[in-house]
């Protein structure tokens, strides 16, 4: 992978995206569930389809057990560590990792052994870094356990909220580690975040609505919560993956 370049990486949460995800030439994919909690790990079925049948982007699965915070049990701790290294022996390229201790610091212990959990795969630190105590510092923690990037929106509700610390966190980083600039990313401000911050890295989930093929619909009745719809489902649009690649490619 050439450093000098940007890239581009798409959250996909089902299979059809991230078939569309790597079609429109995305660097690379998060393979997630259950996006609208903000991602927990896919099944194992996901993770091989995901790998055997897009090798030619890298396929970064998100390992997280549970929505909430990121104060882990045991009994989670070891089910991340059986997802890693379901992870491993299917062949994903990554894992996107991340454990926080109740006063907000990195868990680092925690991280020691997901990390040595992943044998030869790259290690994201996901946005638990965002509700950490002190970035600075987190920083300085998460290249010291040896990850690859952050994954990180600077901390604020979104990318472009966050920006200055963005730029504050890539000088710091240094080319020590890379900052993958996440959260409310889209082609209206892709050029702006990459401009102002330095960064080199984008995340999008870049979705749109798809609206079901069922034809027999039963209204009214909700699998989750009683607004959900089942009948509209958050799909990677290709247009706006092109888009954002394509503005990339300008800068």
């Amino acid at each position: 992978m050439d450093s000098n370049r940007f890239q581009l990486e798409i959250c996909c949460g089902d299979l059809e995206s991230v078939a569309i995800a790597v079609d429109s030439g995305a660097n690379r994919v998060e393979l997630c569930s259950s996006l609208a909690t903000g991602g927990l790990t896919p099944s194992a079925g996901r993770i091989r389809n995901a790998v055997n049948n897009r090798k030619a982007t890298a396929i970064h699965v998100l390992i997280r057990p549970r929505e909430g915070d990121f104060l882990y049990s045991p009994d989670e701790i070891d089910t991340m560590l059986t997802d890693i290294d379901t992870c491993r022996r299917l062949g994903a390229q990554g894992i996107v990792i991340g454990a926080l201790n109740a006063d907000g610091s990195v868990d680092t212990e925690t991280c020691r052994k997901l990390i040595d959990a992943s044998g030869s795969m790259s290690v994201t630190f996901h946005r638990a870094f965002d509700l950490c105590n002190n970035p600075q510092q987190a920083m300085e923690q998460i290249i010291a356990l040896g990850c690859d990037r952050i994954l990180t929106s600077g901390c604020a509700p979104t990318a472009l909220d966050g920006v200055d610390t963005l730029a504050n966190l890539h000088r710091q980083a240094a080319g020590r580690i890379k900052i993958l600039a996440g959260s409310g990313v889209n082609p209206a401000n892709a050029a702006e975040i990459v401009q102002r911050s330095g960064v080199r890295e984008l995340h999008a989930s870049a979705r749109s609505p798809r609206q079901s093929l069922m034809k027999f619909r039963h209204e009214g009745v909700a699998m989750g919560s009683p607004e959900s719809d089942e009948y509209t489902r958050m799909v990677t649009d290709q247009s706006t993956v092109i888009s954002l690649l394509n503005i990339l490619n300008t800068l």
